[in-house]
């Protein structure tokens, strides 16, 4: 097969076009988005789609587990609260100088038996809606990981991703995107 200049120019066009809006290759991530609006919440290998309005495993089953946030027998705690932990650009894994911060969690968890914990997944505003969905989830499976090999069970770790949609602060620019990179902690009692 012959190929001219138009021929090579409308098969780029085509390839330019079929990857428009695709920011990020990585499949991790554009397979791990559960949903975009609302946020996403994992409930021990479940999801919650605020849209759908039920838990539904990753199979699309129904779970048997609530979000503690959404369980009546759970009450949110006033009395304590911990340092976010913060992420470097477009990543989930963590830094060494930020162990410390879930090290703390770990340790307030595993002396007070009747508290849990969700580890809540928040980005800075670049990126795609479910990208950052996704990539919310990924930061906060990474701290639930760690908190387990602490000791903490995992039954009382459980994760919501909120992507972009929580920011802790408002702006744009490196300074502001830095503080929104986090994952932070929402302790929750047993009633």
């Amino acid at each position: 097969m012959k190929c001219t200049k138009t021929t090579v120019a409308a098969m780029a066009a085509v390839l330019a076009l079929a990857l428009a809006g695709c920011k990020y290759a990585d499949d991790d991530l554009a397979n791990g988005a559960k949903g975009a609006k609302g946020g996403s919440d994992v409930v021990q290998g479940a999801n919650v789609d605020s849209d759908l309005g039920g838990v539904v495993n990753d199979d699309g089953t129904p779970a048997t587990e609530v979000p503690f946030d959404r369980d009546a027998n759970y009450v949110r705690c006033t009395d304590v609260e911990f340092a976010p932990v913060y992420f470097g650009f477009d990543a989930s894994n963590l830094a060494a100088s930020e162990s410390a911060k879930i090290e703390a969690v770990a340790k307030h968890l595993n002396e007070n038996a009747d508290r849990v914990v969700i580890v809540e997944g928040n980005c800075d505003e670049r990126g795609s809606n479910e990208y950052n969905i996704s990539l919310g989830n990924l930061r906060a499976i990474s701290i639930r990981d760690y908190l387990v090999t602490l000791g903490v069970a995992d039954a009382r770790v459980q994760t919501k991703s909120y992507g972009e949609e929580k920011p802790a602060v408002a702006g744009s620019g490196e300074e502001a995107w830095a503080l929104n990179r986090r994952g932070e902690f929402a302790i929750f009692r047993h009633k």
